[in-house]
């Protein structure tokens, strides 16, 4: 009888044991994507100004924080629109997020409405392409085992394949 176990990947302690390095690592490396991303941004549109290296390095902190506590609540009260308009009004609450941090940011410049949108979109593509080039993104853990073990934990789920269906 085979068995596959797949257990969850968060929710489990790392081998080495050191959870909070792993997480402070992921959190930087994000966090260098977005102010890389932020730095083509600037590079590629004519409206959007970075002064230096540190300014990118704020703005992307700036417009982490803005989207962890604003972008939710926006996006909750322009609901109707955002349905309205399929999904497309998310790239004016972007732009928004995008001038707040040109306001909030000494070294950092956004000129114009469409500039603030161009630039979220350009933003956004770079950061995603950039994070799935480096993070791991399994969130989940696999094996396939041939005998049962009894060490199991409340986060796995064991499945026995007989006749070609998994129960």
């Amino acid at each position: 009888m085979r068995h596959i176990r797949i257990t969850n990947y968060y929710k489990q302690s790392p081998r080495n044991g050191n959870f909070g390095n792993e997480m402070i690592t992921r959190l930087m490396i994000k966090w260098l994507c977005l102010t890389a991303a932020v730095m083509f941004a600037s590079y590629v549109l004519d409206g959007i100004y970075v002064k230096d290296f540190f300014s990118a390095f704020f703005t992307a902190a700036a417009l982490g924080i803005l989207n962890m506590f604003f972008r939710p609540l926006l996006l909750i009260l322009t609901l109707p629109i955002n349905v309205m308009s399929l999904g497309l009004f998310t790239f004016i609450i972007n732009a928004l997020m995008l001038k707040m941090a040109s306001e909030l940011i000494a070294g950092f410049t956004v000129t114009g409405f469409w500039t603030a949108v161009f630039g979220s979109l350009l933003i956004s593509i770079a950061n995603w392409m950039l994070t799935s080039l480096i993070q791991e993104n399994r969130m989940y853990e696999y094996s396939q085992t041939e005998t049962r073990t009894n060490n199991q934990n409340d986060d796995t789920i064991d499945l026995d394949k007989r006749d070609d269906k998994w129960e």
